[in-house]
């Protein structure tokens, strides 16, 4: 009975080893893939910041242009820009009625379909 006992114990402190290095690992691997997504999230959110920015200056210029553009042909300032106005109202207005498909959809798709390759990736 004494040898069964010392080698059991023998056992348990072999594997306890294993056991705390097994869990090390899969702590550091946790930590890798966190670090991988945050840096993947933060990366795709400069991104649109910039390409917001970017976006908000065409934006600006383009009804600029284009209320310039509409003052020569009526030959008033206020007619042209009033024009201009009038296009992007009606541009926000349909944006806003078409936001699910447009924009709230397609962004459910792609979080579901980035986390689908993650989990690929991963296994």
């Amino acid at each position: 009975m004494s040898n069964n006992q010392e080698n059991l114990g023998s056992f348990f402190k072999e594997n306890t080893n294993l056991l705390r290095e097994y869990f090390e690992t899969r702590l550091k691997i946790y930590r890798l893939r966190a670090v991988r997504l945050l840096s993947k999230s933060a990366g795709y959110f400069l991104w649109i910041m910039i390409s917001l920015f970017l976006l908000f200056l065409f934006i600006i210029f383009l009804g600029v242009v284009l209320s310039l553009w509409f003052s020569q042909i009526t030959g008033s300032f206020i007619a042209g820009f009033s024009i201009t106005t009038g296009i992007i109202f009606i541009v926000i207005i349909l944006l806003a009625l078409f936001r699910k498909s447009l924009f709230v959809n397609p962004v459910i798709r792609t979080f579901i379909s980035q986390s689908e390759e993650t989990a690929d990736d991963e296994n």
